[in-house]
């Protein structure tokens, strides 16, 4: 990627205009982070972009930005450009071309509005982004509160920065927050829900989430999850701190490879796990109760699986990211009693295509409490890996649901499923081990 966005600086040097890297990509080199991507910024014109590049895209012509296509890679390139008025607090109203300074000058933060001209290794700095990365400081351009007007994502912006890079605020910068975080209202949610993700994939969700929290935006975004603020625990169980205070500790567990370098599943977590583990006991405050021994939370897993599903419903996720987080959520307490259940039921559910995530969400869970004992966790992934390795070639379904509707003299529907899942049980238990004991099995139990 970096050598095609070479190709194409030089391609626009070659027909006379300027042209640079720009944006997250110097701002990551000066970092010592190899870039995810190389947005170039050029003196070149929409149309001439168009002329001189072979393959592109009009992604945002109107705005001077043209998406680049070149050897299996995409680049957004866009002119020099001012922004007139934002009155939508997202898109500017207008755009003037101008020049290199201009352009810096109209984006977000100092670190974000470095150019770079790799053909001669020169830094472009208008807005003294390099003296805020030495002294790791987030600070708008200008005036912090025009900036929030203009576009008041920035301010869920500003917060995965300074988190993202252990950063700190320049003071102007945090007061402009604290002073408008009610705009986030006006956010979308989609806009809001990708910013929380990118904040949740982050090196430090934990303590992105406590800012969130402290500046006032969280109460805006998932008022659920501040619930679990002060919330009280067990003592005999949790002596970690509240509820809140042990789901960030398991959120930020998900990033610690020093407590279990040989995790399930081996890839990096995924953004539902993610959020299964910071919302996996969001139900806890509306099931809080006591008794005569202690605090308790029963059916908590349920409550907070269906929560779950509304605040992420709420924020425009996918339903196939909506429908993990609540499964793992729902299932979340029956990681232990997988020990005494039969060994048909429990490798069906070492079969489920979620198991692992929700064996890595229970490691997370208990990471996150004090005092910490992994020794079940530890336990059950040993017996995991071992199971599933037999189960890996076991046969297909002995009866598949056409049959089953057949013998039974069953319509489609619910009943059939049952049967299936039954059947699958006793397979796995070895209890039927041929199509004429599931047979045998079925007029006997479903005649």
């Amino acid at each position: 990627m970096k050598s095609t966005s070479l190709e194409i600086i030089e391609d626009l040097k070659k027909a006379g205009y300027e042209a640079y890297w720009a944006g997250g990509c110097v701002r990551d080199m000066l970092l010592g982070i190899q870039p995810k991507d190389f947005d170039i910024v050029t003196s070149a014109k929409p149309d001439d972009i168009e002329r001189i590049l072979e393959h592109t895209v009009p992604i945002g012509k109107q705005f001077g930005v043209i998406l680049a296509i070149k050897n299996g890679h995409s680049f957004e390139i866009a002119t020099f450009r001012s922004d007139a008025g934002y009155s939508d607090g997202r898109r500017p109203d207008a755009v003037e071309f101008t020049n290199a300074r201009e352009d810096a000058l109209r984006r977000d933060f100092t670190i974000n509005a470095m150019l770079y001209d790799p053909s001669t290794e020169q830094i472009m700095d208008y807005v003294d982004g390099q003296k805020d990365i030495r002294d790791r400081l987030i600070r708008f351009i200008g005036n912090p509160e025009e900036r929030i007007k203009e576009d008041h994502l920035r301010i869920l912006r500003a917060v995965r920065f300074r988190n993202a890079f252990d950063f700190q605020y320049h003071p102007e910068t945090y007061q402009a927050i604290k002073k408008h975080v009610h705009l986030i209202e006006n956010i979308s949610p989609n806009r809001i829900a990708d910013e929380l993700s990118k904040m949740i994939m982050g090196n430090s969700p934990g303590r992105a989430f406590e800012e969130l929290f402290e500046i006032g935006a969280l109460e805006i975004i998932i008022p659920e999850l501040c619930k679990l603020k002060g919330l009280a625990q067990p003592l005999m169980y949790h002596q970690e701190g509240d509820v809140w205070d042990h789901a960030m500790k398991a959120l930020n567990s998900l990033t610690d490879e020093e407590i279990d370098p040989n995790p399930l599943p081996a890839e990096p977590p995924s953004l539902a796990l993610k959020w299964a583990t910071v919302l996996h006991d969001i139900g806890k405050y509306e099931t809080f109760a006591q008794d005569q021994q202690r605090i308790r939370y029963d059916h908590h897993a349920e409550v907070g699986s269906d929560i779950a599903k509304k605040i992420l419903t709420r924020l425009n996720f996918s339903n196939k990211i909506i429908d993990r987080v609540h499964w793992l959520i729902r299932h979340h307490m029956m990681i232990v009693p997988l020990f005494e259940m039969p060994d048909g039921r429990r490798r069906h559910w070492f079969l489920q295509a979620g198991f692992e995530e929700l064996l890595e969400l229970n490691r997370a869970d208990t990471v996150g409490t004090e005092p910490l004992d992994l020794s079940q966790y530890e336990k059950l992934k040993l017996l995991y890996r071992h199971e599933i390795a037999k189960l890996k070639l076991m046969p297909k379904n002995l009866l598949s649901g056409k049959e089953i509707m057949k013998i039974c003299n069953l319509p489609e529907g619910e009943k059939v499923g049952e049967i299936i899942k039954d059947l699958r049980d006793k397979q796995l238990s070895h209890e039927l081990k041929t199509k004429a004991d599931a047979k045998k099995y079925l007029l006997k139990h479903f005649l």
